[in-house]
């Protein structure tokens, strides 16, 4: 009941159109339920012989059924305005919050899942806030006055016709609780075939590749199986209460066939009252039946909405203070003070005790096995994830301490495999910086030796680049990142492999361009070649998570013999990992 109520929060912002669409439903049923009245009065008039007024009681009936269409009408183009009111709400909301959340969240999480909840999930509950909650109101409206008409016009009768509706209730409750968690288990289900789709489409390259069509179908057909059997629990529920609670009616209906039916042999009902009579326990069994069927839509939405406020409530780990100041004015001087970081759920730290001073305008290599920290290291900078012990400080401050926004928007990175968006390239350049203009994106695209290739493709800077960039190849997608970061002209650049995937010639060419960027910038490199090496001004070697050699190309040739061996080889991942057994183990995890 508290997901339920929670749910009933979202119709706060619009607490008026609900009442008011509450209000349509109600004068519309109140016509519904003039109209066998009407129809029982012209009954008995017509027996009576009395032909007088029947034609005030067309005109009424009509002008009856004239309201209650305005009214319906009405009702439903603002239940509609609600419903959509609180979808876009839900939505913003949603984005609003996973955007918020730290990277670290993400890493534990599938898009699919995630997806789904934002979907499927926030589908149902708007759509029972809209429309579902509005089909309660207006079937308990429907019984209330049509039990009260029946009342009013036979006590006895009525009390007798209205017999099954406490039944009807309690089946209704029981109804409840048994589909709450089967419901669940099917949005749940729904989830994980969601997250699968998800996987298997971003994954066709590598799918086609190894021509596992065939093994994918299989897992797919699996998921959809899930989904499929946890549906049918859920149906065999709905199989047995929904048609149970229109059958209960039926008996107010034999009832009233037969008590009504001797009273009107009797004399003591007329004919008019008794089709009026009849047709109101008629009209209560097209209610109780959308009854079972709205009280469906809230359980399925209460399960949804525990789905979203599982998300919803798990707030932001990366706290900062409000108010915070922002990143004060400096060059890039960093600071890593005793810095041990481990990953949530790791069995042990990635970095232990790191301590390291990059002076301003520095250009830092940082070289180590696959696993050894690199990348986790410059994450730390711009605070994708919080040191568990130590410190960060940029220009003297804690990045901690500092306004987020402003801290990001010093630091630009270039991965090994940039993401692009579905988007221009002139966008996906101009993404570091959007009041850019063309002059600004052409001249970072030229810094970047991607002016060349750009000016090749069908419409230049406006050609769109497909999902994630896969119509370009790697070294220019590589390319288009670093334009991107230098188009942000940040006071420190982190590069972590960033010419991996472009050949010897193009890479000569984006290195020249680099050594004019990294002039008078903070530089970090996470390097895997010996080219890549020389562009430093001091070195870092790292091995499992430890600083284990610092200093200029040729201070470490002399004086750490792991180094002089990298440099020998060429290959510094191939020396690592072809160390003793134990290390080689530890390095590869």
């Amino acid at each position: 009941m508290s997901t339920f109520f929670r749910l009933l929060g979202f119709l706060r912002p619009y607490r008026s159109a609900a009442i008011l669409s509450i209000v349509l439903a109600a004068l519309a049923m109140g016509g519904t339920v003039a109209l066998p009245a009407l129809t029982g009065q012209a009954i008995d008039e017509v027996r009576a012989g009395d032909a007088s007024s029947l034609g005030t009681l067309a005109l009424a009936m009509v002008g009856v059924g004239i309201l209650r269409l305005v009214f319906s009408v009405a009702r439903r183009l603002v239940a509609g305005r609600v419903s959509l009111g609180v979808e876009l709400d839900l939505r913003d909301r949603m984005y609003a919050h996973l955007q918020e959340l730290e990277l670290g969240f993400f890493d534990g999480q599938q898009t699919g899942q995630l997806m789904s909840r934002a979907t499927v999930d926030l589908q149902s509950v708007r759509f029972f806030l809209g429309y579902g909650l509005i089909f309660i109101v207006q079937s308990a409206l429907t019984i209330l006055l049509a039990g009260a008409a029946m009342l009013y016009l036979q006590p006895t009768l009525g009390a007798l016709a209205l017999i099954p509706v406490p039944f009807v209730v309690l089946v209704a409750a029981r109804f409840n609780r048994r589909s709450r968690p089967a419901l669940g288990a099917v949005q749940q289900r729904i989830a994980e075939l969601t997250a699968d789709v998800e996987e298997n489409v971003s994954g066709v390259r590598v799918v086609k590749a190894f021509a596992r069509e065939e093994r994918q179908r299989s897992r797919f057909r699996e998921s959809v199986g899930r989904v499929f059997e946890e549906s049918i629990r859920a149906n065999r529920l709905r199989a047995f209460y929904n048609p149970f609670i229109g059958f209960l009616p039926q008996l107010g209906l034999a009832v009233i066939l037969l008590v009504g039916g001797r009273q009107v042999i009797d004399g003591t009902l007329t004919i008019g009252d008794f089709t009026a009579f009849y047709v109101y326990l008629l009209m209560l069994v097209a209610p109780m039946r959308t009854l079972g069927v709205a009280l469906g839509m809230s359980q399925r939405a209460t399960a949804s909405g525990r789905r979203m406020f599982e998300l919803l409530d798990r707030g932001p780990e990366l706290e900062t203070a409000p108010g915070a100041p922002p990143l004060p004015d400096g060059n890039g001087r960093v600071e890593l003070d005793g810095v041990t970081f481990a990953y949530p759920g790791a069995p042990r730290a990635t970095l232990h005790d790191v301590s390291l001073t990059v002076e301003a305008g520095t250009t830092v290599a940082l070289v180590g096995a696959t696993g050894s920290g690199k990348s986790t290291l410059i994450g730390l900078l711009p605070r994708l994830y919080d040191v568990t012990d130590g410190a960060v400080r940029i220009d003297g401050a804690d990045v901690r301490d500092v306004d987020p926004v402003s801290l990001r928007r010093a630091i630009a990175l270039v991965t090994d495999d940039p993401f692009l968006f579905s988007a221009s390239v002139h966008e996906n350049i101009a993404y570091a910086r959007s009041e850019a203009t063309r002059e600004e994106v052409e001249a970072a695209a030229q810094r970047a030796q991607a002016a060349g290739f750009i000016a090749e493709l069908p419409d230049g800077y406006d050609t769109r680049v497909g999902e994630r960039g896969l119509t370009l190849s790697g070294g220019q997608r590589q390319r288009i990142a670093i334009a991107r970061a230098l188009l942000a002209d940040p006071r420190i650049l982190v590069l972590d492999d960033a010419t991996s995937a472009v050949d010897a010639s193009t890479e000569q060419d984006i290195k020249a361009a680099l050594r004019e960027v990294m002039a008078g910038r903070t530089t970090f490199v996470i390097a895997h070649r010996l080219s890549t090496i020389a562009l430093a001004d001091e070195i870092v070697v790292l091995e499992e998570g430890r600083v284990i050699a610092h200093g200029s190309h040729e201070e470490l040739l002399h004086e750490s013999s792991l180094y002089a061996e990298i440099a020998e080889k060429g290959l510094p991942d191939q020396v690592f990992l072809n160390r003793k057994p134990v290390e080689r183990e530890v390095a590869g995890l």
